[in-house]
Parts: structure tokens; C-alpha cells; sequence
């Protein structure tokens, strides 16, 4: 890694870092929807930190990730099955927090998935 990069690095992973914890303050405010779509879970949920533009720290996370090679913005990837999106969610992955199911039911993880994965070109 050079030293130009650390900066960009940096300015990344704080900004991975206060998108969670707004998320994480949010979420305590809000009832879980018992019966959303995969839509409204992914906007209540995931666009806060994955939509595109700038102010979205999951996206330019990945934006610095990929080098543009692959897709920043969630909604735009070809790459990502519900299996795959269930498993980020559940997990969590690098600076992303797991989702409990008392914040992301299991129907709506399953619509969230669906949602997100609707580009999916796998076999």
C-alpha cells in the first residue's frame, strides 16, 4: 500500500464506522415491519449505507474495495445471489454489523434478499 492511499483508506473506514453506528442508533427507534417488502427493508435497513452517491459509507467502502472493477452501489451488482445477501446480513462482513432477527425477520431477509439479488447472473 502507498502513502497516498492511507488517507482515502482512512476517511473510508471512519466513514464505514459512524454510517454503523447511526444505523445501529436509528434501528433502537423504529419497530421491525412484520410485513415489508424486500424494497422498504433494504430503504430502512441498507440504503442509509449502500445507496449510490456520496454520504453512503458502505458504498464507498466498496467503491475503494473494487477500484471500480466491480459495482459499488448493492442494487447494481450481477454477483450478489439471496444466498449470499442472507449470509452478509446475518454475518455481517468487515466493518458491517450482523443483523439479529429481532431487527430483520427471517420473511423479510428472505424478501431483502430477493430484492437485492434481482440482477444475479449466477447459474
Amino acid at each position: 500500500m502507498t502513502r497516498s492511499c492511507t488517507p482515502m483508506l482512512r476517511s473510508a473506514l471512519l466513514l464505514s464506522v459512524v454510517g454503523a453506528l447511526t444505523s445501529v442508533a436509528c434501528a433502537e427507534d423504529a419497530p421491525t415491519q412484520s410485513a415489508a417488502s424486500g424494497e422498504q427493508v433494504y430503504e430502512r435497513w441498507c440504503a442509509p449505507c449502500h445507496a449510490a452517491g456520496p454520504g453512503h459509507p458502505g458504498t464507498q467502502s466498496l467503491q475503494v474495495k473494487y477500484g471500480g472493477k466491480t459495482p459499488a452501489v448493492l442494487l447494481e451488482r450481477t454477483d450478489l445471489s439471496p444466498e449470499a445477501v442472507s449470509v452478509f446480513v446475518r454475518q455481517g462482513v468487515l466493518m458491517m454489523a450482523p443483523f439479529r432477527k429481532t431487527e430483520i425477520t427471517d420473511a423479510e431477509l428472505a424478501a431483502l434478499a430477493a430484492f437485492v439479488a434481482k440482477n444475479y447472473k449466477g447459474s
